[in-house]
């Protein structure tokens, strides 16, 4: 009863994070833990879920032309350098200098999600040359500087390494406001990103022995169908729709840090 419960929360947490182009990570260790399991045993899981949300959701994605696959592997290797050199720097800072610096970014970040600011490239001459990355999916074609781009990705791999969160809370905002990357198209994009950055962590912890394959596997088959059901929803919403919703998301996560670096979340 117990897993069944749990499987019934997860999928309906794996029905909006899939949506939003996330993992879920921010409330399954959390809930895990709170329920009584070990908190190494639930990080484990977590990030296995956050594998699991990513394949299901990439489906749906790239079938719909939403996964720049080629900006995906350009901006992931970058992020994951600033991960690694991340996790290094954390011991200079509490968790609640961490959790707070994060909240207070986030809630910014969602401010310019929330508001008309107007990102829309319809009628704008699209810059070329360098430092500027042309690229098309499907009927959307968009330009990325990678002066711009590059270097905030390594921010978004130290945030992410830092906090020990998904880098996917920073990306797509990243994406949408300073890279001008089509709303729908950076959702899908870190869809597969979070799946990558989630897989590096599992192996570690796998290594280790942190592993409960029963409740993992049991729990998966949730997320899976509700990673389905996400990412479907998520074609047809209006990209102004889903911007504001993606910025109000940000805004209960900035919340829920500033509860973790309290110590009311486990972790903090």
């Amino acid at each position: 009863m117990f897993t069944l419960v749990l499987a019934v929360v997860f999928l309906i947490l794996a029905i909006i994070f899939a949506m939003l182009g996330q993992g879920g990570g921010a409330l399954y260790t959390p809930i895990q833990v709170f329920t009584g399991i070990p908190f190494h045993e639930a990080a484990t899981t977590s990030l296995f879920l956050i594998m699991v949300v990513s394949v299901s959701s990439t489906l749906v994605y790239r079938k719909n032309k939403r996964v720049d696959a080629p900006l995906v592997i350009a901006l992931e290797s970058i992020t994951a350098t600033g991960a690694f050199l991340g996790g290094l720097s954390s011991v200079k800072f509490t968790g609640w200098q961490l959790s707070i610096g994060f909240a207070v970014f986030i809630a910014f970040a969602a401010l310019f999600m929330i508001l008309p600011i107007n990102t829309d490239r319809t009628g704008k001459k699209r810059k070329t040359g360098f430092p500027y990355w042309q690229r098309q999916l499907g009927s959307e074609q968009y330009a990325v500087n990678l002066a711009v781009a590059l270097p905030a990705s390594l921010a978004a791999g130290l945030a992410s390494g830092l906090l020990g969160i998904g880098g996917g809370l920073v990306k797509v905002p990243l994406m949408v406001l300073l890279l001008n990357i089509p709303m729908d198209i950076a959702i899908g994009s870190s869809a597969l990103m979070v799946g990558i950055t989630a897989t590096t962590g599992f192996a570690g912890h796998v290594a280790i022995g942190h592993w409960n394959p029963k409740l993992a596997l049991s729990l998966a088959v949730a997320v899976f169908i509700g990673a389905q059901i996400g990412a479907r929803f998520s074609l047809k919403v209006n990209k102004k729709t889903l911007k504001k919703a993606f910025g109000y998301f940000l805004v209960v996560i900035a919340g829920i840090m500033v509860l973790k670096g309290s110590g009311v979340f486990p972790g903090g």
